[in-house]
C-alpha cells in the first residue's frame, strides 16, 4: 500500500469513527504528514464541524482514535493535540507530533491542557530525564 493509500484509508476511518461518536457531520478535509525544519515530524488532520465542547466531552475517545490513527501511520503518539481557531469554539485540526528537543522543552515547561490559546493537549508523554 502506498503512503497516499494509507493516508486516505486512515483519514476516512477516523472521520467515520468521529461521526459515529459525535452523531453529527464531522469532516476531515485533509490529512498530511510533515517534517518541519526544527526537527518535529508527524501528521495534521484539518477538520470542519468539530467543536471544543466535543473535545471536552469525548476527549478520551477522540484521544484513543487519534492515537490509533498515529500508530497506523507509524507515528509515535506521544504528543497529540487539537489546534483551535482562536476566539471560537472551532477545532481547526487534530495533530500527532514527534517533538524535536527544542519544541519538547517549550511544551514541557507549560502546564494544563491549554498552554496557548490555540492548543488543546490530548496527550503529552514526558521524556525521562537523563
Amino acid at each position: 500500500m502506498t503512503i497516499t493509500d494509507t493516508l486516505s484509508k486512515n483519514r476516512s476511518e477516523l472521520e467515520i469513527k468521529l461521526r459515529n461518536l459525535l452523531l453529527k457531520p464531522v469532516f476531515l478535509i485533509e490529512m498530511d504528514v510533515f517534517a518541519l525544519p526544527c526537527g518535529c515530524k508527524g501528521a495534521t488532520i484539518n477538520t470542519r464541524g468539530l467543536q471544543y465542547d466535543d473535545l471536552e466531552i469525548f476527549e478520551e475517545h477522540i484521544k484513543e482514535y487519534l492515537k490509533k490513527t498515529s500508530e497506523y501511520l507509524e507515528i509515535e503518539p506521544s504528543f497529540l493535540f487539537a489546534r483551535l481557531v482562536p476566539g471560537t469554539a472551532e477545532i481547526a485540526s487534530l495533530n500527532s507530533r514527534i517533538l524535536c528537543n527544542r519544541c519538547y522543552m517549550d511544551f514541557a515547561r507549560g502546564t494544563g491542557k491549554k498552554p496557548r490559546p490555540d492548543i488543546y493537549i490530548l496527550n503529552f508523554i514526558r521524556r525521562e530525564e537523563k
